[in-house]
């Protein structure tokens, strides 16, 4: 066993937490044990699918899962097309070729990220309705009198969500591809055009392989969130995994089969995983010494035609849902109690989901990133850095119903040992939103630990070897060094973290306490009733909150480009 060991250069247990130097210190656990309580939810979902009875799946393989299966299959595939074709289209167009409005196009292709799915569905559902703004205009146009004489198809359909999928989520195949188009050396593309290469075969033989990682990372990344999504689905008829495990949850009130479904879409997961650990494994980056691409002037209609066609996904995707949005609200504004009370709770209770998710975010983010630091600083426990904030940043891929079914049972086992402890009725942790915003900070960790760990990476440890020859200890050094110079990337990321928990709709609607209504579960309600007036008004907050994180993004790219 010790020469298995030393062949595999894995240190001893005794070898981790003793010796004359411990490898594993508090600081190092704090983070493991972080890193398996993100871990506990998909363990605890798989135990629990096992131990439930399998007598009822023979009902389930005849009658729900072929047909949900084949459309999670084929909206996973049209979204991967769709935001393959406008993800890479798009960022070629504004590397490759300067054009009038190119550069206001560049950073407004990332809009569409501050809209969630469900409320661009929300949205083109009541724009496109038959006798909505829309088809009118287009009847009117038409002399039409009557939705009898002319109607548009019905987008609640299979191609109506690829489509509005694919608007809200190019945006990063646009971010990762466009990286890498920017960072191509020029010569490459000009040599194959010297031996007589055409345009489009330069894109097709030269650019676009090199762009392949990239591509590969932005539509896995797309694919994840469609995969997480459930009220767009919904809201368009669409049966997927992912609306069958909340419907046989909540509806139902079958945990155990609604925890068996979810575990195939694990499988699901997995494979797109895999495809993000190839692209990210290939990924490779470009010296900045070497000549960039230099865009070929478009004048005349030409470029004003590909401006048009470029602005599409933009308009459709953010433009026309925001000004239905803000209309339909304007029109509400006009009464005389614009804001009912449920909309006001509802506000205030995002307001404080959304605030407590990112304080533990971050503070449990920053814990990870610090031990991470350590380890590659100390050269202790090889893989350990790695390892621990993989595990720690896998409730960002795994879709939030799922989060949710596999958080829940041990999460209750908790709250009633704590109930019984304390000789109080119910469920003090449920009821009081501590296990949703629990969940929740499971879920976007991801998003802080990554911008931490790059903003520490960024400090010199000459600076820490300085500070502490100074005389300061290791809290004094961590509070006026390290803090001060992370201020960028915390800031980032909380306002990161605090827009996507403010449009969080899966967690929110399985885990949230009695009477306990956010903007995005309102809207939910909203729509479900048919009705859009107030819930235009809970849209169009969750969309100017999302707005925070794409200003970011724009400004980050705009730096990298200028």
């Amino acid at each position: 066993m010790d020469s298995i060991n030393k062949s595999l250069r894995l240190p001893t247990l005794r070898g981790l937490v003793s010796g004359p130097q411990s490898l594993l210190t508090p600081l190092h656990l704090a983070a493991l044990c972080v890193a398996l309580g993100v871990l506990m939810p998909v363990v605890a979902l798989i135990w629990q699918a096992m131990q439930a009875d399998f007598s009822h799946w023979d009902n389930l393989v005849t009658f729900v899962l072929p047909s949900v299966l084949k459309n999670t299959v084929l909206l996973l595939a049209g979204v991967a097309v769709i935001v393959g074709v406008i993800g890479v289209g798009s960022a070629w167009a504004v590397t490759a070729w300067d054009f009038p409005g190119r550069k206001i196009l560049s950073w407004a292709l990332l809009l569409p990220l501050a809209m969630p799915t469900y409320i661009v569905a929300f949205a083109w559902l009541d724009l496109l309705h038959p006798i909505g703004p829309l088809q009118t205009f287009i009847r009117f146009l038409l002399g039409f009198d009557s939705p009898r004489q002319f109607r548009l198809p019905d987008l609640r359909s299979l191609p109506g969500a690829i489509i509005l999928l694919g608007l809200v989520l190019y945006p990063y195949v646009y971010l990762t591809t466009r990286a890498m188009f920017i960072s191509q050396p020029a010569h490459l593309l000009e040599a194959a055009r010297t031996l007589g290469c055409s345009a489009a075969g330069t894109f097709f033989r030269v650019a676009l392989p090199m762009a392949r990682p990239a591509l590969a990372v932005g539509i896995s990344l797309a694919l994840l969130e469609t995969l997480n999504d459930i009220g767009a689905s919904e809201f368009l008829g669409v049966q997927t995994l992912t609306v069958t495990v909340y419907t046989t949850w909540i509806s139902r009130s079958d945990l155990a089969a609604a925890a068996q479904i979810a575990c195939m879409m694990l499988m699901f997961i997995f494979c797109i995983l895999t495809l993000e650990f190839y692209g990210r494994k290939k990924q490779g980056f470009s010296s900045r010494s070497l000549r960039e691409i230099q865009p070929t002037a478009i004048g005349g209609w030409r470029g004003w035609l590909l401006a048009s066609v470029i602005a599409l996904p933009v308009i459709l995707g953010f433009v026309a849902p925001v000004i239905f949005l803000a209309w339909e609200s304007m029109k509400r504004f006009g009464e005389e109690n614009p804001l009912s009370p449920a909309l006001l709770s509802a506000l205030q209770n995002t307001l404080l989901l959304a605030a407590g998710t990112t304080l533990v975010v971050v503070c449990v983010s920053l814990l990870v990133a610090w031990s991470a630091r350590h380890s590659a600083a100390d050269n202790a426990l090889p893989g350990f850095r790695r390892g621990v904030m993989r595990l720690a940043s896998l409730g960002y891929a795994v879709p939030g119903t799922i989060l949710a079914i596999g958080f829940l049972t041990p999460a209750m086992a908790v709250d009633r040992w704590l109930a019984d402890l304390l000789e109080v009725r119910g469920l003090p942790l449920m009821s009081a939103g501590v296990l949703l915003v629990i969940c929740c900070a499971m879920r976007f960790q991801a998003i802080a630990i990554g911008a931490l760990d790059s903003g520490l990476s960024r400090i010199p440890p000459s600076l820490e070897q300085a500070s502490r020859l100074l005389g300061e200890n290791g809290a004094g050094t961590f509070a006026r060094i390290h803090l001060p110079l992370l201020r960028p990337a915390l800031v980032s990321s909380a306002l990161l973290v605090f827009a996507d928990a403010m449009k969080e709709l899966p967690t929110t609607l399985l885990l949230r306490p009695v009477n306990f209504e956010t903007l995005a579960t309102l809207l939910y309600a909203e729509a479900a009733r048919g009705t859009y007036e107030e819930g235009a008004i809970a849209a169009l907050m969750i969309v100017l909150a999302g707005t925070l994180p794409v200003i970011l993004l724009v400004r980050h790219q705009m730096t990298r480009t200028g």
